[in-house]
């Protein structure tokens, strides 16, 4: 067999985007030409969203033990929710469809939600290896629980600011502390408020205007990371969050700048604890208390308007926090930036 390299097939780079419409919507926009960044986010959105899954991201999704899910409820709010299973309980019987099986958790404030033409956001991420992948689109079905969906956009983040952590299985009975009744509420208690403000990792939902069918209008859900401290508490209803650089995409800024409302998730990963908060969201790009957040480009002030908590309804144990390397480089001292 010849090894000349002349015989040599270069390889073919996997298409982008291939509409000629903007992957970003009017929202995205806007955020993108005000951060002075819009020539680039286009030329990075057309190479890197594409409206399928390419293999290794259907791969990666079928060996995930969870799925952050960003949805809306009846009354249009945005909510990020996890759903977990045995890996497989996600698959993908083609590149443009993804299945989602495994339940919904106690106090899921989507699982009545999802229903055929319903907004869908999801994160698949890996705290061990810091992978993720992002993939948002439209349920088609919901037959028993499995959701359907057909993807609209796919592409993936890079591992920086993301805190590893490995995740073991656990029985529900097996909790170190017993299931309580979820808790709901206008304002943030002093439990929460503590632990928002210990957190290193938060995952938030936010929605353009679905005013058409775009490929472009959706449901997008989003990590952020960084050092205990890095989301600060103003009061029982507020706290701002710093914004950083990222991809330059401006999913959940640009979805912000057409509808305001957001849904947060904070994690305890000692209890088991999901805090759930919708909230009014205001973008801050010029005020002087930037230069209290370090490297921070941007603010966002969140304005609590329900808050629910769901006591050690997540069935994982977590292995002690490796915090992101970038964290390091950055200093104890300092605020190092939270991923897009």
């Amino acid at each position: 067999m010849s090894t000349d390299t002349h015989e040599r097939r270069p390889v073919t780079p996997a298409p982008g985007w291939d509409l000629d419409e903007a992957p970003f919507h009017a929202g995205e926009i806007a955020v993108q030409t005000r951060a002075g960044v819009r020539e680039k986010a286009e030329i990075g959105g057309r190479r890197g969203i594409r409206r399928y899954l390419p293999e290794q991201h259907r791969q990666f999704f079928a060996q995930l033990p969870f799925i952050v899910l960003g949805g809306i409820d009846a009354q249009g709010q945005p909510w990020a929710t996890l759903r977990i299973g045995a890996p497989g309980f996600i698959s993908s019987p083609d590149a443009t469809t993804l299945r989602i099986a495994g339940k919904p958790l106690d106090g899921d404030p989507l699982a009545r939600a999802w229903q055929a033409g319903a907004a869908l956001g999801g994160l698949g991420i890996e705290p061990p290896t810091r992978r993720r992948n992002r993939v948002n689109g439209v349920v088609t079905a919901d037959e028993d629980g499995v959701l359907t969906v057909k993807v609209r956009q796919s592409f993936g983040n890079c591992a920086k600011y993301i805190q590893s952590r490995t995740p073991t299985r656990i029985e529900q009975g097996h909790t170190a502390t017993e299931p309580a009744s979820e808790r709901r509420a206008a304002t943030l208690d002093a439990a929460d408020r503590e632990l928002i403000a210990s957190s290193d990792t938060y995952f938030i939902a936010t929605r353009s205007t679905l005013a058409d069918d775009a490929a472009s209008q959706g449901v997008d859900v989003s990590h952020r990371g960084g050092p205990p401290g890095f989301v600060r508490i103003e009061d029982e209803r507020t706290f701002v969050a710093p914004d950083y650089r990222g991809n330059q995409f401006f999913n959940t800024l640009g979805n912000l700048a057409e509808d305001s409302r957001a849904g947060l998730l904070f994690i305890d990963f000692d209890r088991g604890d999901l805090l759930y908060v919708a909230a009014r969201a205001e973008i801050v790009w010029e005020t002087a208390a930037l230069e209290t957040f370090a490297d921070a480009q941007r603010l966002v002030r969140f304005t609590v308007e329900e808050v629910r908590r769901s006591p050690a309804s997540l069935p994982f144990r977590w292995s002690a926090v490796e915090y992101a390397p970038q964290f390091a480089v950055a200093g104890a001292a300092s605020t190092p930036p939270s991923g897009n």
